[in-house]
């Protein structure tokens, strides 16, 4: 249902340059990203526990056309099982060459924002890859105006959490991709009768709609709501993990740690009128709103129960919080520990 291939070119042509910086400059970004996913990864299973007996890599540093042809190849290798290429009878072609078109769109605004990146589905054998954006990362630190190597090994300790939550945790990656495709085949199963149903739920979800539900989702049936907060709850607790470490890890490794965090807050909810439209739009905000709520749910366990403790999460499936643990994680910690 899209073509991937045009998404990818699309975005890539679409992009916005990155800032111009002298060759010596670049080369020693690059150069300081690769190599600091080894060290930044250390320091992350030194505190989380998770991941000892894997071997240390380095990362993947690319430009922001780079991110994008990435980032379409995840998506296909992720959407794939859920959308096979024969789907959209003698329109498909068509239908896929539009929505390629959109998502390139999409993905060559994210491009220029996206500092780094996890992608379990990436990589040459697709067994995964982690980014770094560098062209994102140094016009960040430059705009924030705070100590570059510092940022960048803070940047690469959030990376890097991240592909040790999908590695360390031999189930998380099939247990992701078989939520993503039940909820995208329900989606895109739906018939003529299914979307009359759609339209008949509409009134009750405008009603609803000022209870800060989105209209998407309350338009769901009740299985892809399911479907839908336990991916909601799972990426919450990946993102808020995730920043919970680079801050926890920070200290010792990062000395300015407190002002890129301060600085790096701010800039996350900053922007022009139309830039905060587009994150609106994109859902960009409800994710800042992930990486606080899921922060705090791992701040709340830990000084609860430990590390050790928090790590329950990780046992299998049904030791992941709900999504009314997320909000509530005391009732997270009553059910795994007493």
């Amino acid at each position: 249902m899209v073509d991937w291939d045009l998404a990818a070119s699309t975005g890539a042509r679409l992009v916005r340059g990155g800032p111009q910086v002298p060759k010596e400059e670049a080369a020693r970004a690059v150069t300081d990203l690769r190599d600091l996913t080894a060290e930044a990864e250390g320091h992350v299973r030194e505190l989380t526990g998770l991941g000892q007996d894997l071997p240390l890599l380095p990362g993947t540093v690319v430009d922001r056309p780079g991110w994008v042809r990435s980032a379409a190849s995840g998506l296909e290798a992720l959407t794939g099982r859920a959308l096979p290429e024969a789907q959209g009878g003698p329109l498909g072609p068509i239908l896929a060459s539009g929505a390629g078109v959109q998502t390139g769109l999409v993905l060559s605004f994210l491009a220029s924002r996206v500092l780094g990146q996890y992608d379990p589905f990436g990589g040459p054998e697709r067994e995964g890859q982690l980014l770094l954006v560098a062209p994102n990362v140094v016009a960040a630190e430059r705009a924030m105006k705070v100590h570059a190597p510092d940022f960048r090994l803070w940047v690469c300790l959030h990376e890097c959490t991240h592909r040790l939550q999908f590695t360390a945790v031999r189930w998380l990656r099939d247990y992701f991709a078989d939520e993503v495709e039940r909820l995208v085949t329900g989606i895109a199963g739906h018939s003529a009768d299914g979307l009359s149903d759609l339209v008949g739920r509409l009134p009750e979800a405008l009603k609803q709609r000022g209870k800060g539900i989105g209209i998407a989702e309350l338009l769901q049936s009740p299985s892809e709501r399911a479907i839908f907060d336990r991916l909601l709850a799972l990426s919450t607790l990946l993102e808020g993990h995730a920043d919970y470490v680079m801050d926890a890890v920070g200290p010792q490794v990062v000395p300015s740690v407190e002002v890129i965090r301060s600085r790096f807050s701010a800039r996350r909810q900053g922007g022009g009128v139309f830039d905060r439209m587009l994150r609106a739009l994109l859902g960009l905000d409800a994710k800042i709103r992930q990486y606080e709520e899921g922060a705090k749910f791992t701040k709340h366990v830990v000084d609860a129960v430990g590390m050790e403790g928090f790590n329950a999460v990780w046992r299998s499936p049904n030791t992941l919080p709900t999504r009314a643990e997320i909000s509530d994680p005391a009732a997270w910690v009553r059910r795994l520990h007493g």
